[in-house]
């Protein structure tokens, strides 16, 4: 049977399988082992099922995901969300749109020991939008910033998705973290700008807060040393060579344990509640990591990787106008896939074509982590979107993808920024 028309049989059941709204792991899983059958055989079809799940469940490098997700759970569940939000409002809360100033800011704290979007815009949308509501914000202007808030998660460390695409690509986990240091900076900073630009083009639409004291603002900050000494131990230590990814992880869920239990903030019951949505979490993400693995190798056997590369390099376009199609192509796939499938299925057909163009590694994740991050927000899927509606339900979806439209054309102009200056990028990793 011709290789490459079982591959193109392959995506055409595989989106399919999507459309029928079929888990996209099982998917995945059972058209790389029908493909990989009709190829190869039966029997070492059947022997790739038996082996591959078990090699990727007990491969220690993918450890770094459930104990990144547990960090995040026993921060949230201990009240650090809260605090982050109380800290940013009384430096921020008094200005024209300070409320949704201090929701970027918080987003960005809340992101850094998280490491999950979806989770960040769940957290924030019932800590951040009630409060911005008792001031009279905007629906759609309240909904907005928290979604696109709940982004920075993408790309913050400690970040699934670029964690996902070190293990796929096999970069080095630690530098891709490095990489995403200032560019998720820049993010914040451009969002923060973002509003305030709000502020000045529309005067009567974003209220202002009442002003806190220095009092007040002190003690804020006092109720985030929690956080901060978390992010610094974990990604501090991971930079200043101290311990690797994996042990970084599990140091950063030890020690957000110990912080919550010292301060009286988690319940033997608490605990196990945050144990059981880290496992759902992990187990989901791990069955979309089987599945890919195996449509993985029913890729490489069709030679689907080394065919894209030769398709689109031979195409006569720069290398910058390949990136640009390889973009737009993640920007379609936004609409019906979710960021963390969007990676794990693309990357390994990718990867090969970018290497082929002489593009840093390392960039191109943050730069195609970035890409993602629009998935999430942008009509007529954006995950972040639907999250905020399910904690939100007095609001329509068209106000939410209204008030993010802004943002959305923040997130194009901080990409263009960072091809043109990679260095935003690699500045760090190089300095490792």
């Amino acid at each position: 049977m011709d290789p490459s028309f079982v591959a193109v049989a392959g995506f055409v059941a595989l989106f399919t399988l999507m459309l029928l709204r079929f888990p996209i792991g099982l998917a995945m899983g059972a058209v790389g082992v029908a493909g990989f059958a009709a190829l190869v055989g039966v029997e070492p079809a059947m022997k790739l099922l038996a082996q591959s799940p078990i090699r990727t469940a007990t491969d220690a490098g993918f450890a770094v995901i459930p104990l990144f997700l547990l960090m995040g759970t026993i921060a949230s569940a201990s009240g650090m969300s809260g605090e982050l939000f109380q800290a940013a409002n009384s430096f921020l809360g008094h200005r024209k749109g300070g409320l949704g100033m201090a929701t970027i800011a918080a987003c960005a704290g809340f992101a850094a020991i998280s490491g999950s979007s979806v989770a960040t815009a769940a957290t924030f949308s019932a800590v951040a939008y009630p409060e911005m509501r008792r001031f009279n914000y905007p629906q759609s202007f309240s909904t907005g910033v928290i979604a696109a808030g709940g982004t920075l998660g993408a790309i913050l460390p400690p970040s699934l998705v670029l964690a996902v695409y070190s293990l796929i690509t096999q970069q080095d986990v630690g530098k891709l973290y490095m990489a995403g240091i200032i560019p998720g900076l820049l993010a914040v900073l451009m969002y923060v700008t973002t509003i305030w630009v709000i502020g000045r083009v529309r005067p009567g639409f974003l209220p202002r807060g009442p002003r806190a004291g220095w009092s007040e603002r002190l003690a804020a900050v006092r109720g985030v040393w929690a956080i901060t000494l978390l992010f610094l131990f974990v990604i501090g230590g991971m930079y200043g060579g101290a311990f690797t990814p994996t042990e970084a992880a599990s140091m950063g869920a030890g020690g957000a344990f110990l912080i919550a239990v010292l301060r009286g903030r988690l319940s033997p019951a608490m605990f196990l509640d945050c144990l059981l949505r880290a496992l759902r979490t992990s187990a989901a993400i791990f069955a979309i990591l089987i599945g890919a693995l195996l449509f993985g190798y029913f890729l490489t056997i069709t030679q689907t990787p080394q065919h894209v590369t030769e398709f689109l390099t031979g195409l006569g376009l720069g290398r910058y106008h390949v990136l640009l199609l390889i973009m737009l192509m993640y920007l379609v796939l936004g609409c019906v896939m979710d960021a963390m499938a969007m990676v794990i299925l693309t990357i390994p057909i990718i990867f090969p074509v970018i290497t082929a163009l002489g593009f840093d590694p390392i960039w191109f994740g943050v730069i195609i982590v970035m890409t993602v991050e629009l998935g999430l927000i942008h009509p007529p899927v954006g995950m972040n979107v639907f999250v905020i509606k399910s904690v939100v339900r007095d609001v329509r979806i068209g106000t939410i993808f209204v008030g993010v439209i802004p943002f959305v054309i923040t997130d194009i102009i901080r990409l263009a920024i960072l091809i043109a200056f990679p260095i935003l990028s690699t500045f760090l990793p190089e300095h490792m």
